[in-house]
């Protein structure tokens, strides 16, 4: 028998079963189980630090696209889907060729917050680039979300939730105004600041090739 499929949620066990992440919890457990080498993808969600609104102006979110388009190249990873959110991310990824997820989603982070962080110590003002207050500034939540999904189903019930979270929170009228998301690329063929499907793994090219 094989690992359990959404065996992330679980963090420990009581004798009465299994003790499932809650809603809206903002610390991932520090003993979370991560299960790669499956063949699935990854619907990953992680935040912002204390849940603040760190990414709320558009070029914070241009700075993450542009991070997130060279850690996708850098560790050779599919992306399948994203949403960038004033306070938090989700993407839909495939485990990387060179790594594993985990290293590949620690680097996009610490990319993003040197990015921001060097901003942060330009608006100090160029006589104080390392003063305590900059450099105690901190971008994210410890570690990050991680959901298998292994079926065409699952895949598409998570490109929608990502696609229609804006709509959801009130930040556009319809998902194609949100340019910070994968949506336009399935909707109008669009390209975006991040290349979506672009790299196959190679089991999916070796079954498709099968299939020809």
């Amino acid at each position: 028998m094989g690992w359990p499929r959404q065996a992330w949620l679980v963090w420990g066990k009581t004798p009465g079963g299994e003790r499932r992440l809650p809603v809206g919890c903002r610390s991932v457990p520090r003993n979370l189980k991560r299960y790669y080498g499956l063949g699935d993808l990854h619907f990953v969600t992680f935040s912002c630090y204390q849940r603040l609104a760190l990414l709320a102006s558009g070029r914070r979110r241009d700075l993450f696209l542009r991070a997130l388009e060279a850690t996708r190249l850098k560790y050779e990873m599919l992306v399948v889907g994203y949403v960038v959110m004033p306070e938090h991310v989700h993407l839909l990824v495939s485990e990387p060729g060179r790594q594993n997820l985990s290293t590949a989603i620690k680097a996009l982070k610490q990319s993003v917050s040197r990015r921001v962080l060097r901003r942060w110590r330009m608006a100090a003002g160029q006589g104080n680039l390392f003063s305590d207050e900059v450099q105690r500034q901190r971008s994210w939540q410890a570690r990050f979300y991680d959901f298998n999904v292994w079926s065409a189903k699952k895949r598409i019930e998570k490109l929608r939730y990502m696609h229609r979270n804006p709509v959801k929170r009130g930040l556009v009228a319809s998902p194609e105004l949100w340019r910070w998301s994968s949506f336009r690329y399935y909707a109008y063929g669009e390209p975006g600041p991040v290349a979506v499907n672009a790299m196959l793994p190679l089991h999916w090219t070796a079954k498709k090739r099968t299939a020809a």
